[in-house]
């Protein structure tokens, strides 16, 4: 599976738990009136299942694939910004 492939499949995964997230903070609220642990909690959600994000890096050069420039945007690059490689190529078998 190409690493632009395996990005794209985190950032449906992390718009999952947006609205988990966000479900989290509305039912605690509705339930239990308003919470800063339902935030807290919501928000160490979205940093534990965003932290695989960093793993996401050219091959060929290093640069993530979710920055562009100095910041971070929900979708990743089809081709690296910094060295045009194409992200969303079958990785080759040759280990």
């Amino acid at each position: 599976m190409s690493l632009y492939a395996r990005a794209a499949r985190h950032a449906w995964r992390m718009a999952g738990v947006v609205v988990l997230a966000v479900l989290l903070v509305v039912i605690v609220d509705r339930f239990y009136g308003h919470s800063t642990l339902a935030f807290a909690a919501a928000i160490m959600m979205l940093l534990v299942a965003n932290a695989p994000m960093l793993r996401f890096n050219c091959p060929k050069c290093g640069k993530n694939a979710f920055f562009r420039g100095p910041f971070v945007v929900f979708w990743p690059n089809r081709v690296c910004t910094r060295c045009s490689e194409d992200l969303a190529a079958a990785p080759s078998q040759n280990r």
